[in-house]
């Protein structure tokens, strides 16, 4: 029985009556949501009302505020009329809102105000016509009336002339009752007296800035004229140079070519927005024309330039707010060399700033290298011994706590080159997360080798500072010019490859790409401090000197003892009587040793010390006649200790001649006269602004300009350079692809596919098993072994 009940149930829910009335559920239920909506646009409606009836209140408040308003002169003729046509207008809307709010508007206001429907009024005409007004009353004075135009420009807001749009949508009658009042009001007066009296009122101030607000003047597309032959031409031939240069085809003859491809068209070469008459941001330069005018058109056809075949796509800024610095050398302490020292000295003043995060990567010798390499047997077991070595001597001598990282990359040490190889992939040491800017000290040395990610394709922004001159030591060995030839142009490409922008320190470098000439390199602030206080000695009548010359160089034929050896053995019997002291340990310190005592020369040898050890205080005069160095760091201490410096007259001393205590010679004659002038006379105090360009405050500030990482680093500028034009703008550096950029990736990779080859390496002159690090590297470092870092399918 219970499963009968059931089953009658089930099919009594299925009989007709019950479908009936569950679908009239449903257009119930869908009628009562129609209704809400309804109700809903009704009291939207009434609301927009409301606000009507405000913004008309407050129209007759402004205009009885502004009768109050203007000054006394206007006042008798402006103000009655004002008056007149607000009490006349005041009536009419109280009467609209009394009708218009009843119930049976509601259907005729929904009907007017259908999807369709709009006013009729063209507010650009009251804009222009209020702004003509405006100027004219400026030189007029509000004499005059108004003339044709504007009172056309009346007409043409409240929709006369335009032919059926009255028509068409129709018109609302309070619309209809306004429009008839204000002509009522325009014919009643002078508009030229009256616009002259409002002109200053708070009334016609606030219209027109209500009018300005609502109406925006449509900004007119401008259509941009196609590239022509001759553009395509040029601006081929100018992403070609660095090509053409390798060819041997100067860039003078480029920017000929270029200049006389463009010359037909040069008035055409400026963006269409000067047709009109307005003023543009352009460059003088008319590389920067070409650019812009080519970055125009491919704005104009939607193109942006993503990158090339060698552009890494997956590389983005930083997500933090602080930059990331990573410092890469190929020296450290307590190997006391230029590229040991400076590079640890700019990680310290950049860190200063706290403006970016810095990190110092250094190479990490094994026990048997670092007896070769670091004076006085001083070895290191691990990594983080070395650390402390490095920021113990840094802290002596800089007076602060510099707040940087200090990190290791695999390394050995090339006795035939005396320098330090990196081995492995020196880029992979730097976390990809902190992969932003990358300073490579001596990017040529680097990178001879190199074989893993590419710099620029790993780091926003790469800068390469160039230290030593590599051609100047490689030729005085044999087959030297030979060698020469081969390092100068490998020093071209792995630059060019791997370098955003390149310092060098003076002209006794290589001409590299993408390089200009700066030092930026400071003196340690001890011997600021030396000097400071023998210019105080010296204010006091005392003798700062007691000694006389001297010199300071690591006892290598290559950093100046030839050249000192030959001048002092050419002109012994000139300089009858003069001694001189040097300090130096090196390779050849037994054969330098060795000639000076054959030759009978008046020198005095010493082991190598600091050049800020008391010792060295007394002597008046630093004797430096090295021809191979770049910017010699000894030159720069001796000149901030307030000493004589004698140098040879080379671009490795340009920056130094500024200062009156460098005395330079050409010849040497020169080089005695320069001696015996020395020794004569007392060296000259240093100018608080000499030592201000000594120290490393200034040279971080002339780094930061010429390796452009003033603007890298700055968030409030772009690095891409913008053009405004007609309020539009046009950006140059990524909407166009640069042919340069494709050669230089198609270099990196010729680079890595030929120092991937063992055979091609050990021809060229690499460590044997530099291309990846070994055991002993894997334990002092804790690094995995390479075969699983770098699998033989990843290559």
């Amino acid at each position: 029985m219970e499963t009968t009940s059931t089953s009658t149930r089930t099919n009594s829910n299925n009989t007709p009556f019950s479908l009936i009335s569950r679908g009239w559920k449903e257009v119930r239920d869908s009628a009562d949501a129609d209704l809400q909506l309804m109700r809903a646009r009704a009291k939207s409606f009434k609301n927009l009302a409301n606000s009507f009836d405000r913004e008309i209140e407050n129209f007759f408040n402004s205009a009885s505020i502004a009768s109050f308003s203007v000054s006394s002169p206007l006042k008798s003729s402006t103000s009655p009329t004002e008056v007149d046509f607000v009490k006349k207008l005041r009536p009419k809307f109280s009467e609209i809102r009394r009708v218009y709010s009843a119930p049976e508007i509601s259907k005729k206001v929904l009907e007017k105000w259908g999807p369709r429907a709009k006013l009729g009024i063209d507010l650009s005409a009251i804009k222009n016509a209020i702004v003509a007004g405006e100027e004219e009353g400026e030189e007029r004075r509000g004499v005059v009336g108004l003339d044709r135009r504007r009172r056309l420009g009346f007409r043409e807001f409240w929709g006369e002339g335009k032919e059926g749009r009255g028509e068409q949508f129709g018109e609302w009658k309070p619309i209809r009752v306004l429009k008839r009042r204000l002509r009522e009001f325009e014919k009643k007066s002078e508009f030229g007296e009256i616009f002259g009296g409002f002109k200053n009122s708070e009334f016609v101030e606030k219209l027109k800035s209500s009018l300005k607000a609502i109406y925006k003047e449509p900004q007119e597309s401008k259509e941009v004229p196609p590239l022509d032959v001759p553009e395509l031409l040029a601006y081929l031939v100018r992403q070609s140079e660095p090509f053409l240069d390798q060819l041997g085809v100067r860039k003078d003859v480029c920017d000929k070519i270029v200049e006389s491809l463009c010359s037909s068209r040069k008035n055409q070469l400026l963006l269409p927005s000067l047709s009109s008459g307005e003023s543009t941001l352009l460059d003088e330069n008319a590389n920067d024309e070409l650019d812009l005018r080519i970055a125009s058109v491919l704005q104009s056809t939607g193109h942006c330039y993503d990158g090339g075949f060698w552009t890494d796509l997956s590389k983005h800024p930083p997500s933090d707010r602080k930059r990331h610095v990573a410092i890469v050398t190929t020296a450290s302490l307590p190997w006391m060399t230029g590229t040991a020292v400076n590079p640890l000295f700019r990680a310290a003043y950049l860190a200063k700033s706290e403006k970016q995060n810095v990190t110092l990567l250094v190479p990490w010798l094994g026990k048997s290298d670092q007896e070769l390499v670091y004076p006085n047997n001083l070895t290191f077991t691990s990594p983080e011994e070395q650390e402390n070595y490095i920021r113990n001597w840094l802290e002596e001598r800089i007076g602060f706590k510099a707040d940087f990282k200090i990190s290791f990359y695999p390394g050995k040490f090339a006795k035939e080159r005396r320098s330090i190889i990196p081995a492995g992939d020196t880029s992979q040491f730097i976390p990809s997360k902190d992969a932003d800017i990358a300073i490579l000290e001596e990017p040529e040395h680097l990178n001879w080798y190199h074989h893993g990610k590419r710099w620029t394709t790993k780091f926003n922004h790469v800068v390469g500072v160039v230290h030593t001159n590599y051609l100047e030591y490689i030729k005085r060995e044999k087959n030297g010019a030979l060698q020469a030839f081969f390092v100068k142009h490998i020093n071209n490409l792995v630059t060019r490859a791997y370098c955003h922008k390149v310092l060098r320190l003076s002209a006794a470098t290589q001409d590299l790409p993408k390089s200009v000439i700066c030092n930026v390199h400071g003196v340690n602030p001890k011997f600021l401090k030396i000097g400071e206080k023998v210019a105080a000695e010296s204010e006091l009548g005392q003798q700062a000197f007691s000694k006389g010359a001297y010199f300071l160089g690591k006892m290598v034929w290559a950093k100046g003892y030839k050249e000192l050896i030959d001048l002092l053995a050419k002109h012994k019997n000139d300089l009858d009587g003069f001694n001189l002291d040097v300090f130096g340990n090196g390779e050849d310190a037994n054969e330098v040793q060795t000639t000076a005592k054959r030759l009978d020369l008046n020198l005095n040898f010493l082991k190598g010390r600091d050049h800020a050890d008391d010792s060295l205080h007394g002597y008046k005069v630093f004797i430096n006649p090295s021809l191979s160095d770049v910017l010699c760091t000894a030159t720069a201490e001796a000149l901030a200790m307030g000493k004589f410096v004698v140098c040879a007259d080379h671009p490795s001393n340009e920056y130094f001649r500024s200062f009156p205590n460098c005395l330079t010679y050409k010849t040497s004659e020169d080089f005695v006269a320069r001696v015996k002038e020395a020794l004569a006379n007392e060296p000259h105090p240093l100018t608080p602004e000499q030592i201000y360009n000594l120290s490393w405050e200034a040279a971080t500030q002339r780094f930061m300009q010429y390796s452009e990482l003033d603007r890298v680093l700055d968030p409030e500028k772009d690095d891409v350079k913008l053009s405004k034009t007609n309020g539009w703008s046009i950006t140059k550096a990524v909407s166009t692809p640069n042919m340069s950029e494709m050669v230089d990736g198609g270099l990196a990779f010729a680079h890595y596919c030929l120092t991937g080859n063992e055979l091609l390496r050990l021809c060229t002159g690499a460590i044997p098993g530099t291309r990846d690090y070994d055991k002993q590297h894997c334990k002092d470092l804790h690094l995995l072994p390479p075969q699983v870092e770098n699998p033989i399918y990843g290559w």
